[in-house]
């Protein structure tokens, strides 16, 4: 393949967090690495997910019982929370830092190889340290930022070489956009190793809406990807509900027309970047979709939720609705997301 084509496979094999520097996550870095477990996702989040290490993130207000004092859950001899061992503290805010500042013996978090401090990440390199700073700016106050990033975001992990067969299909996929310059014929090995792991499927990639009639989709809206939509910049000239978005400037943005899309959302709950689960899709369709599972024509059809409209004819059909009723699919593909919660009526609420 081109070099902009294995740069775009490459950069997808890297972690993108959404949280960024503010909450000390590493970014563009590979997913197989140390990952950030937020204190309040632990009893969601099976630690044995992350083979290449993790770390635990709390805030002060929840290892803090008052200045200087820690929770007795944290105090206690059989505590799996260890700050400076397996947890550090994440400092966001002056009043939090005033209120409950470090321990007098800890240190900040460092790197160190063999004793020495160090600035980069490299082999034989260890994480030293107790506390980070991302005090954001408030008033008068100046930030502060110390400590280097301690991890990636948990739901963006995957191991090794997992990675490595979502790259194979993303570079699968590649070979069948529209126009593309490049032919299966070319790519033996490649074939090979997708039927090595039963991954190489077409019926599968079409019924998922990875692929339709043989060349990749996004798998929201169902267009045709074309090679060039991999490199181009990204606009919104053609997006439904947002004509009056700003158009991207060439040179101004980074973002292409097509990017990586998860058919199911990125989570703490299980392991989500997988080959199963990756694809090609429009930058505006991987917005509106969010953190909702993308559901397939075929798939719909085979729950068999239909959705209509009451006339006084008769009941209209016109699509298929998920179980969880967050998506529902017209007979051409057409898609309507929920993009709110209903609110919760009290029963004061409805006597009025």
């Amino acid at each position: 393949m081109g070099n902009k084509d294995k740069n775009k496979i490459l950069k997808a094999g890297f972690a993108t967090p959404r949280g960024g520097s503010k909450g000390a996550y590493q970014n563009h870095v590979v997913r197989s690495n140390r990952v950030i477990i937020p204190f309040e996702k632990l009893e969601t989040t099976s630690l044995s997910y992350y083979e290449d290490g993790y770390v635990i993130r709390l805030f002060p207000e929840q290892y803090f019982e008052s200045k200087g004092v820690p929770k007795d859950i944290f105090l206690k001899e059989n505590s799996h929370i260890k700050i400076g061992e397996n947890a550090f503290i994440l400092y966001r805010t002056h009043e939090s830092y005033k209120k409950y500042p470090p321990l007098k013996e800890w240190v900040i978090c460092h790197l160190e190889k063999n004793g020495s401090r160090v600035s980069k990440r490299q082999r034989d390199v260890k994480d030293v340290g107790h506390y980070i700073l991302r005090i954001s700016s408030l008033g008068p106050k100046k930030g502060v930022e110390k400590g280097p990033p301690q991890g990636l975001f948990a739901p963006e992990y995957t191991n090794k070489e997992t990675n490595y067969l979502c790259k194979c299909i993303l570079a699968w996929l590649i070979i069948h956009t529209k126009e593309s310059p490049y032919a299966t014929s070319q790519a033996p090995h490649l074939q090979a190793i997708l039927k090595e792991e039963n991954l190489l499927n077409h019926a599968n990639f079409e019924f998922n809406g990875v692929l339709r009639h043989g060349l990749c989709c996004c798998p929201l809206c169902l267009k045709i990807i074309n090679y060039n939509e991999l490199h181009d910049i990204v606009d919104y000239e053609e997006a439904i509900a947002l004509e009056n978005a700003s158009l991207q400037v060439r040179g101004a943005t980074r973002s292409t027309i097509v990017n990586l899309f998860h058919l199911e959302p990125l989570t703490y709950g299980a392991i989500k970047h997988v080959p199963t689960n990756v694809a090609w899709g429009h930058a505006f369709c991987n917005t509106r979709l969010g953190q909702r599972h993308c559901m397939s024509l075929p798939k719909l059809k085979k729950m068999d939720l239909k959705v209509g409209i009451i006339k006084p004819e008769g009941i209209e059909t016109f699509g298929w609705i998920s179980d969880d009723h967050q998506f529902i699919r017209g007979p051409n593909g057409a898609v309507w997301i929920q993009i709110s919660e209903g609110l919760k009526i009290s029963e004061n609420e409805t006597s009025t």
